[in-house]
């Protein structure tokens, strides 16, 4: 078993306000999962040994510090959870999107080549998590999920921090029908032949959510390229990361 590796999406956030928020976007090593799980496999929808799963969110938990997480069955939609004092961990809700006040609860989007987006407001001290592939780009959940925490939490989307994880790059991200399942908006982000680039689509649509692009992180690490990471497009039958971010108490 490898060492637990992971990425700080909001590294870029001031020291001052950094200190109220963490996060932590795993890459596939440090968990117990065998092939073609291996290792950090933190789904149960996937094949894997449920026991082995159980084991690897014990591992970030203790990893973290982190008591308490929150995950939700992931549709590729735009459905938001909003978690109270009073959520049970792992409540098998369908969401996309989970966003939190209180501090201590941990949200946890579950990906291979799809993004985790976090996002964190350093004024009213609340965070997100979302799930976004090409299906949440071209239903645009990001600009949803910003006006969705502005309205719920009375954010304001220059004081939101957010950061991107690694997920399919340009380099793989091809799609022949395009065409057919891309709206036009996301047609600018054709890079060459059926290939798109959702790394700045994701960037595009933070920003016209009215998030600086100082303040917006994209880790630009592809999955399908990097085996450190899990990868639907690359090996189908395999794990997903877990990334994760909380208000500290």
């Amino acid at each position: 078993m490898k060492s637990l590796q992971y990425l700080d999406l909001l590294s870029h956030v001031p020291r001052d306000l950094k200190q109220s928020v963490s996060c932590f976007s795993f890459n596939r090593w440090g968990g117990v999962s065998s092939p073609p799980f291996h290792e950090l496999n933190v789904s149960t929808d996937v094949g894997d040994d449920l026991q082995n799963v159980v084991r690897n969110l014990e591992i970030i938990k203790e990893f973290t510090g982190i008591k308490e997480f929150f995950s939700s069955r992931q549709t590729h939609g735009t459905d938001m959870i909003f978690i109270d004092s009073d959520a049970r961990e792992n409540i098998p809700f369908e969401a996309d999107v989970l966003m939190t006040s209180i501090p201590g609860k941990g949200l946890m989007i579950k990906h291979a080549d799809c993004q985790a987006v976090v996002l964190f407001d350093s004024s009213v001290r609340a965070v997100a998590n979302i799930h976004c592939g090409w299906r949440g780009n071209a239903k645009e959940v990001l600009p949803k999920a910003v006006a969705r925490l502005c309205a719920f939490y009375g954010s304001s989307p220059e004081n939101i921090w957010a950061g991107i994880s690694p997920s399919l790059g340009p380099c793989c991200a091809e799609f022949n029908d395009w065409a057919q399942i891309f709206p036009k908006w996301l047609h600018r982000f054709k890079v060459w032949r059926n290939n798109f680039n959702f790394w700045s689509a994701s960037i595009y649509q933070l920003n016209r959510a009215g998030i600086p692009k100082t303040q917006i992180h994209c880790a630009q690490i592809c999955t399908a390229c990097s085996e450190d990471y899990f990868s639907y497009r690359r090996e189908k039958i395999t794990g997903r990361m877990g990334t994760v971010v909380a208000l500290g108490e």
